[in-house]
């Protein structure tokens, strides 16, 4: 039996509305942004006021808070949700100009933490929020199980300390997604996640990172000191429960990876776009017809890199109508994010490459691709991290049996 890989109407409508926002709004202040690090994209926020409407009509799904929560739905099979619309949504957008998706106000990756792992009815005590991811520390990178930031309960309250590096728009969002241990002696079960208002009492932006590449997106050194928040804006069960583990938290990557993968999947086709046109203009011809052996050395190399894009981008849609179909989805989400990672870094330095000056001068946005694309195969869990979870799913194993 054929397998249909077309999008349906509902989801086209989706791709051609966010790249209609991406060529018009995004692409064209994309440079501008990448020499200008740390200045607030002033254009984002008609972008951010034209999702608001979309999102509140209920036709559409963006990354924002109430992409990623379930929708009342009785259908048990073959469902194009949420899910589905907010990954095309940001591989279109990142098509454009993924530093500048990162910064899109009340879009951020954050918001994702905040619908995967509360109610809606939990959610909306917070009100309307731009939350920004803190998980990273001074002291490890992917292992989010090393976690030393500790948020004590005193009364009513959390008190929250230690500090968090690379937290993406974390001087521009209005809150802070925290990873803080409730007590290091217990492990993993004992770290959960936080919202902290940004603008709040013990909570200090040390500084802004200097970067290679998404240099449109903020990225700030934050450190928390003795930041009182209250008990209820904790986003998960309070309760240590040794018996579950670290899954509640961890179950946030199901829903961020696959974006993250659909962003490396719309910056390397903007890559190869760009490189078809300069290879058509050089008087190469691609064939569908022929193999690429008896092609130009070129063309036969833009195949390869086609094939691996594809690949890439049908795993990265599988993981979110997984995630919408209630279907668990931690193996296909790790595969997809090391997939599209490894083939964006691959695809947009190829191209960089095989542009040559072209390629590497300021003259195309090629070499920018190429910077942005690198940190698209690191965060949200390295290359090393997705294999792990890759074959601790495939072998039955736990993190203490598999490292």
């Amino acid at each position: 039996m054929a397998i249909n890989l077309e999008l349906p109407k509902k989801l086209q409508a989706v791709q051609e509305k966010g790249h209609q926002g991406a060529a018009e709004l995004v692409r064209p202040i994309s440079r501008k942004y990448d020499l200008a690090e740390h200045t607030y994209p002033v254009e984002l926020e008609t972008l951010e006021t034209l999702f608001a409407g979309v999102s509140a009509a209920g036709t559409f799904a963006f990354a924002g808070a109430e992409a990623f929560r379930a929708e009342e739905n009785t259908k048990k099979q073959n469902v194009n949700g949420a899910n589905m619309s907010a990954l095309l949504n940001a591989l279109e957008m990142s098509w454009g100009d993924c530093g500048l998706l990162l910064t899109i106000p009340f879009q951020g990756l954050g918001n994702a933490a905040v619908s995967s792992v509360t109610s809606k009815e939990d959610a909306d005590k917070f009100g309307k929020v731009w939350a920004a991811m803190a998980i990273t520390e001074p002291g490890f990178g992917s292992d989010s199980a090393a976690v030393t930031t500790t948020a004590k309960l005193d009364g009513d309250e959390y008190v929250i300390n230690g500090e968090k590096i690379f937290v993406t728009a974390g001087s521009r969002a209005t809150h802070i997604v925290v990873w803080a241990t409730l007590d290091k002696t217990k492990g993993r079960p004992a770290i959960k996640s936080f919202l902290v208002p940004r603008e709040h009492p013990g909570v200090t932006i040390e500084r802004l990172e200097e970067k290679l590449g998404i240099k449109a997106s903020d990225t700030a050194v934050i450190r928390f000191d003795n930041a009182r928040i209250p008990k209820d804006y904790i986003l998960s069960d309070p309760e240590i429960n040794t018996e579950k583990g670290f899954g509640g938290v961890m179950s946030t990557f199901d829903n961020t990876r696959p974006i993250v993968a659909a962003m490396a999947v719309g910056v390397s086709r903007a890559s190869l776009e760009e490189l078809r046109k300069i290879l058509e203009d050089a008087g190469i011809e691609i064939s569908y017809d022929r193999p690429a052996h008896a092609q130009h050395a070129a063309a036969a190399e833009f195949l390869r890199m086609e094939a691996d894009w594809e690949s890439s981008y049908l795993l990265t849609l599988r993981s979110a109508w997984q995630a919408d179909n209630n279907i668990p989805n931690s193996m296909e989400a790790s595969m997809a994010k090391a997939k599209a990672g490894r083939v964006g870094s691959d695809v947009t330095l190829k191209a960089v490459e095989m542009a040559g000056t072209t390629g590497y001068s300021e003259r195309t946005l090629l070499e920018k691709w190429g910077r942005d694309s690198k940190i698209l195969d690191i965060f949200e869990g390295t290359q090393q991290i997705q294999q792990l979870v890759v074959a601790r799913r495939l072998l039955g194993l736990s993190s203490a049996e598999l490292k």
